[in-house]
């Protein structure tokens, strides 16, 4: 991109938020990905509302939209990578663990508790809604290939591991969408079952994308000092 092409790019971003209810849609989406209904509840807006303001951010290059891999119906949205690196997470609250869930605990969530711990000392957990006997395969060679191990049947349910306390972080569609009440996931990462594909790319592209979200994640994470 030319020098003239880039500034019009940044132009566009920078016009895009301008307005403060586009600037909060676009800090909601810093850690985590969300439907525009789910938007809306949490920023007060009208549906019509937010649709106008994803338009813009969408057409400043801010925000992408995926169709959820659960329900097939909603769609979410997400920060685009290229324009994160001009963007800072809000902070959380205090968090004692952080908790990460999918589906069946045997990928996206083991990978991500994994970087998690290699990036910082907070304490982290994985769990499933539906938990299946045994890590997946490809998942552990993945890990294995950038240098984190995992151990092949230690899949959880989360009522076994998930606590009140915990920062739960969703990283499939599915879960997001199951996770109800006390569980409900603070944060939801929409990213593509690799299981679903089955192929070394696809497992590859899963751990490049939990790896860029959790370390996004841990600078906003302040771990909780004891009582």
């Amino acid at each position: 991109m030319d020098i003239e092409a880039s500034l019009a790019a940044r132009a566009r971003i920078h016009a895009a938020l301008g307005e403060p209810a586009r600037l909060a849609i676009v800090d909601a989406l810093l850690l985590g990905d969300a439907s525009p209904g789910e938007i809306a509840q949490a920023l007060r807006l009208t549906t019509n509302l937010v649709a106008h303001h994803v338009r813009v951010l969408t057409d400043a290059g801010l925000v992408a939209r995926s169709r959820s891999e659960g329900d097939r119906r909603r769609s979410y949205l997400r920060l685009r990578p290229d324009a994160l690196a001009t963007l800072t997470p809000p902070p959380l609250d205090e968090a004692r663990r952080v908790v990460f869930v999918c589906t069946h605990n045997s990928a996206r969530s083991q990978l991500a508790a994994a970087l998690w711990t290699r990036r910082t000392h907070v304490p982290t957990a994985s769990a499933g809604t539906t938990p299946a006997p045994r890590v997946h395969p490809r998942a552990v060679a993945v890990a294995r290939r950038h240098g984190l191990r995992l151990a092949a049947a230690g899949t959880a349910h989360v009522d076994d591991v998930v606590r009140p306390e915990d920062l739960v972080v969703a990283v499939c569609d599915n879960a997001h969408e199951d996770l109800t009440g006390p569980l409900r996931p603070r944060l939801h990462w929409s990213v593509p079952d690799p299981a679903r594909v089955d192929t070394d790319e696809a497992f590859e592209a899963a751990y490049a994308e939990l790896e860029a979200r959790v370390d996004r994640l841990v600078p906003a994470v302040t771990p909780a000092t004891s009582p």
